[in-house]
């Protein structure tokens, strides 16, 4: 909205300096400072309205003892980052274009989702909040829409089913008839990822903003056509607009981790967990960098396949033995690492510190293609 502003004062009255809001890189800063302020701004008042109202996190009994300390923060701190978000990204980007408006659905719908599990955990105390099934069908949902979208949006007639490989330069995938069933998948799994890292104070919210500094930069140089080609990746007119709406996501997420590190004054909840998994997922799929996300989300991704993998473990030798055994002292691999008796702070740091190595791998890989 102020970027069109900004733009109209241009052309009509051509004062200077005013050329500036052209630049995507001026507006995802702008874009970027927005969502700090936005959400530093916002953070007490909505902690005080969550207390007033007594909305707090229910600790499981199963959980980690140390974690029965935290019994009652205020949670549904997701509604934080999202108004952070939208603020930065519906004011300076260009709000013509379709990318831009997939994640604003995307951040709207998943937190959507995220909000009911919530409400449904903390407010009517059902245990297990939002039923599987119907979370998995708001996932579903969201990415058959992003599909279809992107199936009939003219500027990916040409490379609609192609993605890049990491590690191989001038090669593509091509997915084919499975195009649509492949961003569900996505969707869902890194949505779904971030949910489950988001259990110690600052994890979720600090990896998310470690690894979207990439996510912005791979945005940009897809949306610049002499980079794309520098670099040999697919070109897609009009998606360095998603710059500024990852920029927004990084600012709200600092704004959000000022009251959120350890110890916590609020908490994420479903509500900003899922949406911002769905944002990254959406960001990777449109931008044709899907495949990264296994190294460069290789925290989330790492924190998932230790669910998974105990999981299986415990059915198995269940089956086998008739007695469940576990790989890991408890999954997600963060209470494992808790349980051997890191102190919170340290596994935070030092998932951090991953995220970190991870994001600068990728863009090396990035380059190295």
């Amino acid at each position: 909205m102020l970027y069109w502003l900004a733009m109209w004062i241009n052309e009509t009255f051509n004062p200077p300096g005013f050329d500036v809001f052209r630049f995507i890189t001026f507006r995802a800063g702008l874009a970027a400072i927005t969502g700090l302020v936005v959400g530093l701004w916002l953070g007490p008042k909505f902690i005080a309205y969550l207390r007033k109202l007594q909305i707090g996190e229910e600790i499981t009994k199963d959980g980690p003892q140390s974690h029965f300390s935290k019994a009652g923060t205020p949670t549904m701190g997701g509604l934080i980052v999202l108004t952070s978000i939208l603020a930065g990204t519906v004011l300076w980007s260009d709000l013509t274009n379709v990318y831009v408006w997939l994640i604003i659905l995307t951040l709207v719908w998943m937190g959507t989702v995220g909000f009911i599990d919530d409400y449904l955990k903390c407010i009517k105390k059902y245990p297990k909040g939002l039923v599987a099934r119907y979370k998995i069908m708001g996932q579903v949902g969201l990415g058959l829409i992003v599909g279809l979208v992107l199936s009939l949006d003219p500027t990916f007639s040409k490379s609609l089913t192609l993605t890049t490989i990491p590690f191989f330069k001038d090669a593509t995938l091509d997915y084919g008839w499975l195009y649509i069933p492949v961003v569900i998948f996505i969707i869902t799994a890194v949505s779904n990822a971030v949910n489950l890292t988001d259990g110690l104070d600052g994890l979720a919210i600090g990896v998310t903003a470690i690894v979207m500094i990439p996510i912005a930069i791979m945005c940009y140089v897809s949306g610049n056509v002499k980079f794309a080609d520098y670099l040999d990746i697919i070109y897609l007119a009009g998606s360095g607009e998603l710059t500024i709406a990852s920029l927004a996501i990084i600012g709200a997420s600092l704004g959000f981790l000022w009251y959120n590190s350890n110890p916590a004054q609020v908490f994420m909840g479903d509500t900003g967990s899922l949406a911002l998994g769905g944002a990254l997922g959406v960001i990777a799929i449109v931008i044709k960098k899907e495949l990264f996300l296994p190294i460069l989300a290789g925290v989330f991704f790492m924190e998932t396949i230790s669910v998974i993998l105990q999981r299986l473990y415990f059915k198995y030798t269940k089956k086998k033995y008739g007695e469940g055994r576990r790989i890991f002292r408890m999954a997600p691999i963060h209470h494992h690492f808790e349980l051997l008796g890191w102190p919170e702070t340290k596994i935070v740091t030092r998932f951090w510190i991953v995220a970190i190595i991870l994001s600068l791998t990728t863009l090396a890989l990035l380059k190295l293609r």
